[in-house]
């Protein structure tokens, strides 16, 4: 039986407090989500500033990131080559840039999503955060 590491509160801490220092350092206003290895939803913070349409973007990306074990920009290129079908893949709801997973030796343990700014800047302050692991 494989044994697999989880998120614990201080993890989910430390990587949203790297992620919002990031965002602060680039006075950028965006919401943070933190999910899950299933895509369940551990912590989102709106920061001050940020659209409130981010509240419910942020964790669509991480959760697409978490069950897609990728980042969210693989599906949203696939759908801008074309192949606009992938739209109703089941369980992908934030098919835009700014998802990215929590890799620990290979295994996928959960994911971040930015929502806010550009969406390379999102997953820019995504990975800032899981750098902080």
């Amino acid at each position: 039986m494989k044994q697999q590491a989880q998120l614990e509160l201080a993890d989910v801490k430390r990587i949203a407090a790297a992620a919002e220092a990031h965002a602060a350092a680039h006075q950028w206003a965006v919401s943070i989500a933190i999910v899950d290895a299933g895509g369940h939803l551990l912590w989102l913070q709106r920061l001050d500033g940020a659209a409130p349409i981010s509240a419910q973007i942020a964790p669509a990306k991480a959760h697409t990131a978490a069950l897609g074990r990728r980042e969210s920009k693989v599906y949203e290129d696939i759908i801008n080559q074309g192949r606009t079908s992938f739209l109703s893949a089941p369980g992908l709801q934030g098919l835009l840039e700014g998802g990215v997973p929590i890799l620990v030796e290979g295994q996928c343990i959960g994911a971040v999503g930015v929502s806010g700014v550009k969406s390379t800047e999102d997953a820019e302050i995504a990975k800032a955060g899981i750098a902080a692991l």
